[in-house]
Formats: C-alpha cells, structure tokens, sequence
C-alpha cells in the first residue's frame, strides 16, 4: 500500500531517482553468474531459478521493438505475480522489493510490478527516458461502492510530449492514459527527476531523502547488480 505520506514528502519537493544509473543494465540483460550466486546465497536455491528465469525472459524481449517488449514484459509480470498486500507477503506494512524478490514470492502490490516491470524494460534496452513510475489515485469499483486507492503504475512516453501508455496490474491491457479515466496522476518519476501531474519538466536531484527507494538500490546491489 502506498502511503499518503509519500505524496506529501515527493510533492514538497523530494525529488526522486538519479540512483537508479547507478545500477547497470547491459542490453544481453543480467547473464551474470553473480547475480545468480548472490540471489541463491541471499534467498536460497529458487531464487536462483527464478533469476535464471527472468534472464532468459529478457533476452528474449530484447529482439523486438520497444511496443512488443512492452507487452512481453507487462505480460510476464502480470503472469508471474499474483497481487497481495505487504502484510501478508513480507510481514510489514510496506515494502519495496526487488524484482528477484517479487519473484521468489511470486506475488508483489502494485509498486512490485511497477517497479519490476521498469528494471526489465531498462535493462531490455528501453531508454528511461521513456519511462515513468507513476503513483496515481486508482477508481475501484466494488458491489458495495466505488472506492478510491493509492496506487503505482508504470507509464512509457514514445516521446517527451506523448500521451503515455499505461502498464498495469489492475487491468492487463496497456491503454493510452485517455482510456485509463480510473487513474488519476498524483506525480511520476524515472532516473531524470520527478514530475507533478500535468507538468512538461521534470524537477531535478536525486532520490536521497526517498529511503524506500534507497533501500531498492542496495537491495538490488546486493543481489550482484553494479
């Protein structure tokens, strides 16, 4: 569950990410054997399955052309996973985990498959330029009402003032934003900065002051990841 209390920190001016180059992303995707020995050392064999798995899965998205690796990729994640809350995968109220980890579980919230889905169109060769994690407020219908909830996709710009196109968990098929009317943009973000909805520029710095995010970046360094 994403926290009211990110909107307020990222909104005052937190300003997200610069981090994430820091992690590298070959265009052959991860075939590292570190990595492999890292994620079996750290969470034990099936991790090791799992990131094999997930190699093998962007070398294959990295032949075709960025739309194609956008619907393998959102395919793959929405496959693999099975949406849970943190409570009830990690034991907390909030966690961010690596996509290894979200795969190991086999099970994530929607900041797991945002956050999975942008490393594996990063590292399949998509610029970042291109992409955006976006929290937004997300229309839930229910039998007893509709509800409003926080809530993270991913978006992709074919170029810097396009409409995006929006991955998510909710509804399997990527739609431009004109046909996501249940998702309301609080504000978005990639290794460039951080934008507030409806702004062409992106306010600058780097992702220090985000500790869930920081944590990410460690995490993901510790599994074999530079």
């Amino acid at each position: 569950m994403i926290k009211k209390q990110y909107y307020c920190a990222l909104l005052l001016g937190c300003t997200v990410l610069c981090g994430l180059a820091q992690l590298s992303g070959a265009a052959d995707g991860f075939r590292l054997e570190r990595v492999i020995r890292a994620v079996q050392q750290l969470y034990g064999g099936g991790a090791a399955f799992a990131a094999r798995d997930w190699d093998g899965a962007l070398t294959a998205f990295q032949g075709g052309v960025e739309l194609q690796k956008l619907k393998e990729v959102n395919e793959y994640f929405n496959r693999k996973l099975r949406f849970d809350d943190d409570q009830n995968i990690w034991g907390r109220v909030d966690y961010w985990a690596t996509p290894v980890e979200a795969l190991v579980k086999g099970a994530g919230d929607c900041e797991d498959f945002a956050i999975a889905k942008y490393f594996s169109l990063k590292f399949s060769g998509v610029p970042v330029s291109k992409l955006r994690i976006t929290y937004v407020k997300a229309r839930i219908v229910r039998a007893e009402g509709n509800t409003t909830q926080a809530h993270m996709v991913l978006t992709y710009y074919p170029s810097p003032d396009a409409e995006p196109l929006v991955l998510d968990n909710l509804i399997g098929e990527i739609r431009p934003a004109s046909r996501r009317d249940d998702l309301l943009p609080i504000f978005s973000f990639n290794s460039e900065g951080v934008w507030a909805a409806g702004e062409g520029e992106p306010q600058p710095g780097g992702g220090r002051r985000l500790s869930k995010w920081n944590d990410l970046l460690e995490k993901m360094k510790s599994e074999g990841f530079e």
